[in-house]
């Protein structure tokens, strides 16, 4: 007993620290199934900052109240509303009120715990939300813009406006915008257009992308639910896949594959396609021939890409923006594999030059993340390869390539061809004439 040492401790120290996480942990509320809006993640966000960040207008709560340069257009909005609320008929009170009822499955649309009190947050989705409704209202009846509107007419803010509308975070959820356009009186809607249809007007001639133009039809009037604008563009560039062929559920054997030109090289040929599937990349083995559905590079294009991604690594389990960086990542490596693409139709590079268009593809797929197991272009890749490695392919494709470029360089081999075989001939003839009179044994 001796060597027993007995403690007497009243209260362990660590006791007030253990109460006070017990409260956080009650505190805590479940976390929202209507999560639709995220912060970019940092890895995508690192690669480049500039396309995730608005320019000219925040929406939504994620950037309000931060950049200098997003507070010029505080006084726009006010002024948009104020156009909102007379086209209604209705008060300011009685759409502060109708917001406030959604407050709390507003702020569970979000990923991030929002600071702001209720009054503040709801004043933010308000405001943002009319000036919404009302620029893609004016956009569509020009009758609808004010001669010195800031937006439409001078400076004309409205290019700056649309891609900033393109951005993850810079989302307010479709439900709203829905549910205050249907307060519009019939005389403002007098052909009655629908906040879809409205919407489709507004991105669709401003994209330009080739070959969508029917999904947009297919997704404002069918059975697919808007979450908001980045989530609509990311489904109009993507026709969704219901079923994959046997080669595309391959594992990835190898991570590397040709590129551009070095496909070229091996003869493979290249044809564009109008296809309203992004992911409808084909390559027909037998002909050596890979069709790539058109595209457009530019700055527009990065947003809408870039952020597409990011909202699909945020949200859903499919990787299918993911994938298709990553593929034409492979297949673009320097300026010459953009100008193959120009030249046979597939890319219409609207940046500087070819160097500008490597690079932003190049860029693309950073931050993107290559699952073996499971890449939708493993089957297509495999193929490649497979060709390209093929030597008869490089062979052949090398002979047509230096020597039948021209009709003229292919008269003058057949011709070396020919002179070649008459000196032969000749050269056999004269050894035959000459064999009598060579000494016999």
């Amino acid at each position: 007993m001796s060597n027993i040492h007995l403690i007497d401790v009243e209260d362990p120290p660590h006791v007030p620290l253990v109460d006070s996480m017990g409260k956080d942990l009650r505190s805590l509320s479940p976390l929202s199934t209507e999560c639709v809006i995220y912060k970019v993640p940092e890895r995508l966000r690192r690669v480049k900052k500039s396309a995730y960040t608005p320019k000219v207008v925040s929406i939504g709560p994620l950037h309000h109240g931060g950049d200098q340069a997003l507070k010029a257009m505080e006084e726009h909005k006010l002024r948009y509303l104020g156009d909102f609320i007379r086209r209604t008929g209705k008060s300011l009170e009685f759409f502060f009120d109708f917001v406030s009822k959604k407050e709390a499955k507003l702020r569970g649309c979000y990923a991030e715990t929002m600071q702001f009190s209720i009054d503040e947050f709801v004043k933010i989705i308000l405001v943002d939300a009319a000036f919404v409704v009302e620029v893609l209202l004016k956009s569509s009846n020009h009758k609808l813009q004010d001669e010195n509107d800031r937006i439409f007419k001078k400076p004309w803010l409205i290019q700056d406006v649309w891609t900033d509308m393109l951005l993850l975070e810079n989302q307010l959820p479709f439900f709203i915008l829905e549910d205050l356009f249907e307060k519009y009186s019939g005389e403002v809607l007098s052909e009655n257009p629908t906040l879809s249809r409205l919407t489709e007007h507004f991105f669709k001639f401003r994209m330009e992308s080739p070959g969508i133009e029917d999904r947009w039809e297919e997704i404002c009037f069918g059975d697919f639910k808007i979450k908001h604008f980045a989530d609509l563009l990311r489904h109009v560039q993507l026709k969704p896949v219901k079923e994959r062929s046997e080669s595309d559920q391959m594992k990835l054997k190898k991570i590397t594959m040709p590129s551009v030109t070095e496909l070229h090289e091996a003869g493979v040929r290249f044809q564009g396609s109008r296809s309203k599937n992004l992911f409808d990349i084909k390559f027909d083995k037998k002909k050596g021939i890979l069709k790539i559905p058109s595209f457009i590079l530019s700055v527009e294009t990065e947003l809408t890409i870039r952020n597409s991604l990011a909202f699909e690594q945020c949200h859903y389990s499919e990787n299918h923006i993911n994938d298709y960086v990553i593929i034409l990542n492979r297949l673009v490596e320097a300026r010459k594999d953009i100008d193959l693409l120009v030249k046979y139709g597939i890319v219409e590079n609207r940046l500087s030059n070819s160097r500008e268009g490597s690079v932003l593809v190049n860029k693309l797929a950073e931050g993107a993340i290559l699952e073996q197991n499971n890449f939708y272009f493993a089957g297509l890749s495999e193929e490649l390869n497979a060709y390209y490695n093929t030597s008869w392919h490089k062979w052949k494709a090398n002979l047509k390539q230096r020597y039948f470029r021209t009709p003229w360089a292919g008269i003058s081999l057949l011709a070396a061809v020919f002179l070649l075989i008459l000196t032969i001939i000749q050269t056999v003839c004269s050894v035959i004439s000459l064999a009598p009179l060579l000494p016999s044994k």
